[in-house]
């Protein structure tokens, strides 16, 4: 009679945990190597635990965790690997690099500025590093929200059509939400009502929107 060994826990978090890790960042499997090299154990419950359970929960979306990772670690001084870790798998998730540093100011004032300011120290050379721009072009929805103002102003940056200027145009009041680092999902309600007249896909690139796309209801 064969006798069922049960896999144990740990190690099934840890190995779809590290097939996650190495899938955000890559190099993933010899960087946690190198980490964890000393303390191979910690190794397979830290990565078991936040890219083995934890990122596989459907409560948050992969750029909600990263934001709320990157502010608890912040928040707690980490600047060490932690910080340079979930750099990397923030932007892989699709964080804007101006999303993490205006993360890092609204941290900064219930965290206080000496953690902060480290944590700025520490940015300049993960940028650098990552070829990025720095200081970082403004936030995704930072721009769409000018580009907004824009339309109502009747001075859009490029033509737009008349549904899209309609979706717009004040009064409507509009609902904002960054769903990549370089894409903006933008609903337009009507007076009170709570549902909206239509949808408005925008996409960004560095510090301009380039294109978007307008979804209205279809007629029932």
């Amino acid at each position: 009679m064969k006798t069922h060994v049960s896999k144990d826990p740990v190690e099934m978090l840890y190995e779809e945990g590290r097939k996650t890790f190495i899938g955000l960042v890559p190099g993933g499997g010899q960087q946690l190597d190198a980490l964890f090299h000393t303390a191979p154990a910690l190794g397979k419950l830290a990565v078991g635990t936040v890219y083995g359970y934890l990122h596989s929960q459907p409560d948050l979306d992969p750029r909600l965790q990263e934001a709320a990772i990157f502010a608890a670690i912040v928040a707690a001084g980490m600047v060490g690997p932690p910080l340079s870790v979930h750099f990397k798998t923030s932007l892989a998730e699709g964080l804007a690099p101006g999303e993490l540093t205006a993360l890092l100011l609204v941290v900064s004032a219930f965290t206080g500025f000496p953690r902060a300011v480290a944590t700025a120290d520490q940015l300049n050379l993960l940028f650098a590093n990552a070829g990025l721009p720095s200081p970082p072009p403004p936030a995704p929805r930072a721009i769409v929200m000018a580009f907004c103002d824009s339309v109502r102003r009747g001075q859009p940056s490029f033509p737009v059509d008349v549904t899209i200027r309609k979706l717009l145009r004040k009064p409507r009041r509009l609902s904002l939400h960054a769903t990549a680092a370089d894409r903006v999902v933008i609903e337009s309600y009507k007076g009170t009502q709570t549902n909206p007249r239509g949808m408005l896909l925008v996409r960004v690139a560095n510090t301009e929107v380039v294109e978007v796309t307008a979804y209205t209801p279809m007629p029932g």
